[in-house]
């Protein structure tokens, strides 16, 4: 996999990637670091659909992560969690009855 910057990738397109091998997944990283994927599309569309969907869900999931460490959620029991989860069953059983 290839890096390159996103900056280079915003001003100069599709010029920035004529110097990289062609079909390969290109790393778009900013001043925060990795931001993007170019993922060429390649044969079967619907694997290589597959593909992206599951790095977008592994993404999403990292974001969780550290959005759950951030605020402390990660160090919630399991007992904890099932209690939150009871909660919030309960609140919505409530609001559906008062509608």
């Amino acid at each position: 996999m290839r890096h390159l910057s996103l900056r280079d990738f915003r001003t100069r397109g599709t010029s920035a990637l004529k110097g990289l091998p062609a079909g390969e997944t290109v790393l778009l990283s900013g001043q925060k670091g990795p931001a993007y994927f170019l993922v060429p599309v390649q044969g079967d569309v619907v694997t290589e659909d597959l593909e992206l969907r599951r790095a977008m869900a592994k993404a999403s999931l990292r974001e969780s992560w550290r959005i759950a460490e951030a605020s402390g959620l990660d160090q919630l029991s399991d007992e904890a969690i099932q209690a939150l989860a009871r909660q919030a069953r309960e609140a919505r059983k409530k609001a559906a009855k008062l509608r």
